[in-house]
């Protein structure tokens, strides 16, 4: 079996890798029979040479592997036929700008699996950035703040040498006594609490955080079922809310009254209730000042994300009485920081952390005849065809 890690090609570049030079040493240890071949790169984090000086081949060739990882999309005339390639494709929520990647990938034969349909056998996703993801959302939401209000001043995260120094910056500021409210318990949401337990903000219980004040930083990190509410009032469980997602709407609006940061690290599933609205947003007792919206769902359950933000240009201002974008600075404003790409900005621990998973969950499966269908499971295209899993994605290959 022979893998190899191909160079990124989208713009804006981008220098994550699926695996270290560490992890592919390691393959190489633990799988006799495997080779593996790094195509060269300028923009990669790790260099060529840290590749090779671990006895990995750097190749300007990579048509000779059997298996290809990458971790964006690969433009379409890149794109080697019959060939296995794992990347994130952002096909299969049927995404427009994408449709012509799909065919293409159809018609030169390739077996497509992508990063986002690698989940185990209850569809639980087994390997992504969101972590890290969350850990540069607080950071970029605590420096929003700084800047709005000429608090403090922090450097932007993609100057600095990945999480330690993040905590290192964020440890330096005097923190004002603020109140943060975090969506979501997955991954971008453990990344979110790693950062604020680093920083040392106290975590405290919904019950607390809506009734008493504090002369410290503190954090609530709310499950779903604790900012949503059924219509009829009845308490359910959270099967309930995802097989009935338009029996529940949002609770969110408590937490407005009392929050300066809001940390959106959920997952929001199709027909879901809005979390935050407008209306709350421009209600009179509303209190938040900036949304670091880290799940970036444009058009989505938070209303003041009205656009993806970039790591040139993080934050914009949202006047919620117009529902328009305005000058972060406007005095009516809520920051808004909706970066799409935020582990980008920490892309040595992003790599590190990844490709860890990656030879946890997936490379095993190369070698144990795929025995927990990990490999099944997450392949989208096979031959020319759609696998049976991803059918439902024919109309819009065909344009439909």
């Amino acid at each position: 079996m022979k893998f190899g890690i191909i160079k990124e090609r989208k713009n804006p570049p981008d220098r994550r890798v699926v695996f270290s030079p560490n992890e592919l040493a390691k393959l190489k240890q633990h799988y006799d029979t495997a080779s593996v071949e790094v195509e060269s790169s300028d923009i990669r984090v790790f260099s060529d040479i840290q590749y090779k000086s671990l006895g990995i081949t750097i190749t300007n060739d990579v048509s000779d592997c059997d298996v290809l990882f990458g971790v964006k999309e690969v433009p379409v005339e890149d794109l080697i036929p019959d060939k296995a390639y794992f990347f994130f494709s952002h096909t299969i929520k049927k995404q427009p700008y994408n449709q012509k990647l799909l065919k293409a990938i159809l018609e030169k034969k390739i077996d497509l699996y992508d990063h986002e349909t690698i989940v185990d056998a209850n569809d639980r996703r087994l390997i992504g950035f969101g972590k890290y993801a969350g850990m540069v959302g607080v950071y970029n939401g605590i420096r929003a703040f700084g800047i709005k209000f000429e608090l403090f001043k922090l450097p932007k995260a993609e100057t600095l040498d990945g999480k330690d120094d993040l905590i290192k910056h964020l440890k330096r500021i005097t923190m004002p006594a603020l109140k943060f409210v975090v969506t979501g318990t997955g991954k971008v949401g453990s990344g979110v609490k790693e950062i604020l337990d680093a920083i040392k903000v106290k975590e405290i219980t919904v019950e607390n955080y809506l009734t008493k004040k504090y002369t410290q930083a503190v954090y609530v990190q709310l499950d779903v079922l604790e900012y949503n509410k059924r219509k009829d009032e009845q308490l359910i469980d959270f099967n309930d809310f995802v097989n009935n997602p338009t029996a529940y709407e949002s609770d969110f609006e408590k937490f407005t009254k009392v929050s300066d940061i809001y940390f959106a690290g959920h997952f929001h599933a199709n027909n879901a209730p809005m979390i935050l609205t407008r209306e709350m947003l421009n209600a009179s007792d509303c209190r938040l000042k900036i949304v670091a919206d880290i799940s970036c769902d444009v058009n989505g359950p938070i209303a003041c994300t009205l656009r993806s933000s970039t790591i040139a240009e993080p934050l914009y201002g949202y006047f919620p009485l117009e529902d328009k974008e305005v000058d972060i600075f406007h005095p009516a404003a809520v920051v808004v920081m909706a970066v799409d790409n935020l582990p980008c900005e920490i892309p040595k621990d992003a790599s590190e952390g990844f490709g860890e998973q990656f030879m946890e969950h997936v490379i095993p499966a190369f070698f144990n005849g795929d025995k927990d269908g990990i490999l099944k499971r997450a392949k989208i295209t096979e031959k020319g065809k759609l696998t049976p899993r991803f059918s439902y994605l024919q109309d819009y290959v065909d344009g439909k």
